[in-house]
């Protein structure tokens, strides 16, 4: 049985629907591979065996009925199942509801495998946590997968199952579909509502979504889990038709702006350089009017309100986590890196935070502006392939050298969590060691409608999906 490897989510829930498999074949397929493949990958760190069997027996009526689907261990509640965030402090915790985006996907009759490894609270872009190690990347073991979606993004790759649920607070959909070879989107900022239990986190910067084989996979599970649910602080606005539609629908000429340079000054790699200047010449051979560009804001404002979030969001991380579980976070428990984050949010003010919101709302406006005259932005996604497992150390006596290589790995990727607008990891190029370089492209502020136009162009002109590592199902 091939299904799973050779159709994605959309072609499996048809074939529920006509009864050429069942849920529970598909089902019993999806933990074989699980089983077969998670020795070497280590993608997987909490299985639903069992319940995913019950719902098999019988599966809703959505439109995605029947059909097996990873969640990734971070931000998501799943009733009743262990949720770690990859962290030792939660290692024993049980969700106790579901959040909005898992109803929702249970609603689309989705059934729920098993949940998917990350770093620590999502921190860092590889998955090389304490509590379960390192999620290796089926293109090349010894490689990182990227964070903070690793778990789902090496499953997704090996072909475990065509797509799995992954989130993004600074590039953690994008930088792992980049490292393992996924199309992986990060929507607009309030498109999909991370309650009950949450307004926003860290100022805006994170949202939900998934990383997947085909691009119309993103979107039919985009059309299924947007929209606000009730109480939510904000949304963004609905859009004009379905994206399944959008993927059908040609993107005309866009004006696709270019920029490679960091804003911290870090060189790029001459293979990421290679991956950038293909996807330019491809887009100018489909028709789209090509040019460079550069990003008129700040590098050194915006890597120091970006960090004032980041290191606020980790002290609010760990003091909320304290309180939903009664445990002390202690230097036993918690990552160093982990720890020295929270230290230095709780040395910023409260006006020193509300600064720092101001100055990326600014900025924000600035790109804004510039983004009026064009439709997307292609940049890197990344400043080097897919680094070496063990490339995050966060040593005792300075751990926040982890986030220093992690700004030099990733300065691309924050820049859309702070504008809150989307952007997309598209698969286009391989280096000469076989490890998958994505690129990004980044879209107006409510526009996942033009990004997932172009990329389903993209995917017809340079289809990627049968592309498959050495480690795959």
């Amino acid at each position: 049985m091939s299904v799973l490897e050779d159709h994605d989510l959309t072609a499996l829930a048809e074939l529920v629907r006509t009864k050429a498999v069942s849920p529970v074949d598909l089902v019993e397929e999806s933990i074989a591979r699980i089983e077969r493949l998670n020795p070497e990958l280590n993608a997987i760190v909490t299985p639903m065996y069992e319940s995913a069997r019950a719902s098999a027996l019988q599966p809703s009526a959505g439109p995605l009925a029947g059909v097996p689907y990873l969640i990734k261990d971070i931000l998501a509640q799943v009733e009743g199942v262990r949720y770690t965030a990859g962290s030792r402090l939660l290692e024993h915790h049980v969700s106790h509801n579901d959040s909005e985006l898992i109803a929702r996907l249970r609603r689309a009759g989705l059934i729920f495998v098993a949940k998917t490894n990350t770093p620590e609270f999502g921190f860092l872009p590889t998955t090389e946590s304490l509590l379960f190690g390192a999620a290796k990347n089926p293109w090349g073991l010894g490689h990182t997968t990227g964070g903070s979606s690793g778990g789902s993004a090496a499953a997704v790759a090996a072909r475990i199952l065509p797509a799995a649920h992954a989130n993004d607070g600074g590039g953690s959909i994008r930088i792992p579909a980049s490292c393992c070879g996924l199309f992986g989107l990060k929507p607009t900022r309030g498109r999909i509502s991370l309650g009950p239990d949450l307004g926003d986190v860290m100022g805006g910067l994170v949202c939900e979504h998934a990383v997947t084989v085909s691009v119309r996979d993103s979107a039919l599970l985009l059309d299924l889990t947007q929209g606000p649910a009730a109480g939510d602080p904000y949304f963004a606005a609905p859009p004009v038709r379905p994206y399944m539609e959008e993927v059908r629908t040609p993107p005309g000429k866009l004006r696709i702006a270019v920029s490679t340079k960091t804003l911290n000054g870090v060189e790029v790699h001459p293979d990421c350089l290679a991956a950038v200047a293909d996807a330019k010449q491809l887009c100018s051979e489909l028709g789209h009017e090509v040019f460079d560009a550069e990003l008129p804001i700040s590098g050194d404002m915006f890597a120091h309100a970006f960090s004032v979030l980041w290191t606020t969001g980790a002290a609010l991380t760990l003091d909320g986590t304290a309180m939903l579980t009664g445990l002390t976070p202690t230097k036993d428990n918690i990552e160093p890196l982990s720890y020295a984050l929270a230290e230095a949010g709780r040395a910023h003010s409260a006006s020193s935070y509300l600064l720092a919101v101001g100055l990326l709302q600014r900025l924000c406006r600035e790109i804004g502006r510039f983004m009026q005259g064009h439709d997307v932005l292609l940049s890197p996604v990344l400043a080097e392939p897919p680094v070496p497992l063990g490339s995050f150390h966060q040593p005792s006596e300075d751990p926040l050298q982890g986030l220093v290589r992690a700004a030099q790995f990733a300065p691309f990727t924050p820049i859309q969590n702070a504008t809150g607008e989307p952007a997309m990891s598209v698969p286009l190029y391989w280096n000469a060691e076989g490890l998958p370089i994505g690129v990004q492209f980044a879209g107006r502020y409510g526009d996942e409608a033009t990004l997932f136009r172009l990329a389903a162009q993209l995917e017809t002109a340079r289809p990627w999906a049968k592309k498959k590592p050495k480690v795959s199902a």
